[in-house]
């Protein structure tokens, strides 16, 4: 398979509901994308306007400033302690990294890689690309030999998924026996909401309770967008095996992959700085604690969602006919069967649209002024 033989990006068929819903005398709420919203805070932009006189080539490894603040961001709010710069490169974004880390590996004919049953559709489609298998498979025991690359994704995207520390240590487990690289894609590690992520923190592959002192074929994958509203920036990083790490390094430098410099100073400021991310969890917290009540009275079953930026509800029937009943109420979802073949019954609401925006929607949801 080639970048020519992938379909048609999928949310283009999400433009009737789109429609139907921009008819609501209100306006619609647009809850289908993660895409955020709210302002990149000025002690980044700010980061970022002092860089710009940015005349030479940037660094594909990160500028050594960029590269400590990884690796004590991972200290601080990760619980892993024991990083060096060797075990850390920025990425452009972590789109980019999920759908080329095949290629990156040297994956083709032959291997698998898995990815969870709920996910996001860059896992799948970097394997195909690669010409390798991609494997929808959640359980560790159902990891078969061949495989080569294995996704988890906690918090998951869209579900809420999280892996707790016994999870995720039978997941290494695994994963060694097989001889596979375990690449577990964190990046909304920062929002936990329900049962022990309400008072803990979301625990990462790179945990030393899981790694059990040895971090050899493992990755970490983090993002900016979210915690940071940095999606415009494309700012991402990656950690772990520092062999694995070194390899990708090498190839990145061929391909020219390298974050501008300007976005690398204004990452090392975000990644020192923790007020702001609680401003930002702060601000969907109360974006789902309006929406929440709201969805569950009008009918819908919330899932997982314990952490993460998104709802995953179902009402136990098509997808696209709950697509269909909230573009009524002028309300925009992503659908489900997006996400996987198991997801034909939900549907994905995001908390990125402006709170007063969400408050509309529960209204309506409701049938009732708040």
């Amino acid at each position: 398979m080639t970048v020519r033989d992938l379909a048609d990006y999928p949310w283009d068929s999400v433009a009737a509901y789109r429609e139907r819903a921009a008819q609501h005398p209100q306006g619609i709420v647009d809850l289908s994308i993660g895409s955020p919203v709210d302002p990149t805070p000025e002690i980044i932009r700010l980061a970022l306007a002092e860089a710009t006189d940015a005349h030479a080539y940037p660094q594909t490894v990160g500028t050594p400033a960029l590269r400590e603040a990884i690796v004590d961001w991972y200290a601080r709010r990760r619980g892993v302690p024991d990083l060096t710069v060797a075990n850390v490169l920025p990425t452009i974004g972590s789109k980019e990294l999920v759908a080329l880390l095949p290629t990156l590996l040297g994956l083709g004919e032959g291997d698998i890689v898995v990815h969870p049953r709920v996910a996001y559709p860059t896992y799948e489609v970097g394997a195909r690309v690669a010409g390798a298998k991609p494997l929808a498979a959640d359980d560790p025991a159902e990891w078969p030999e061949g495989a080569k690359l294995i996704w988890i994704n906690t918090p998951g995207n869209p579900d809420g998924r999280t892996w707790s520390i016994d999870e995720l240590t039978v997941a290494v487990n695994r994963a060694r026996e097989l001889g596979a690289v375990l690449a577990s894609d964190e990046c909304y590690a920062e929002l936990g909401w329900d049962g022990p992520w309400a008072t803990e923190s979301v625990p990462s592959v790179l945990d030393p309770r899981v790694t059990g002192g040895s971090r050899a074929n493992l990755l970490s994958v983090y993002s900016l967008s979210k915690q940071s509203n940095l999606a415009g920036y494309r700012a991402a990083f990656l950690a772990g095996c520092a062999r694995i790490v070194g390899e990708l390094l090498t190839a990145r430098k061929h391909l020219g992959l390298m974050p501008p410099a300007p976005v690398q100073h204004a990452m090392t400021v975000a990644l020192q700085d923790d007020d702001h991310v609680a401003v930002q969890k702060e601000l969907y917290r109360v974006r789902r604690d309006l929406l929440r009540p709201a969805v569950e009275a009008a009918g819908f079953r919330i899932d997982g969602s314990e952490a993460g930026l998104y709802l995953w509800v179902t009402e136990g029937r098509s997808a696209w006919e709950s697509m269909q009943r909230l573009a009524e109420l002028g309300i925009l979802a992503g659908p489900g069967p997006f996400y996987g073949a198991v997801s034909g019954e939900y549907v994905r609401l995001s908390l990125t649209a402006p709170t007063e925006r969400v408050s509309d929607a529960a209204r309506r949801l409701l049938g009732r002024d708040l």
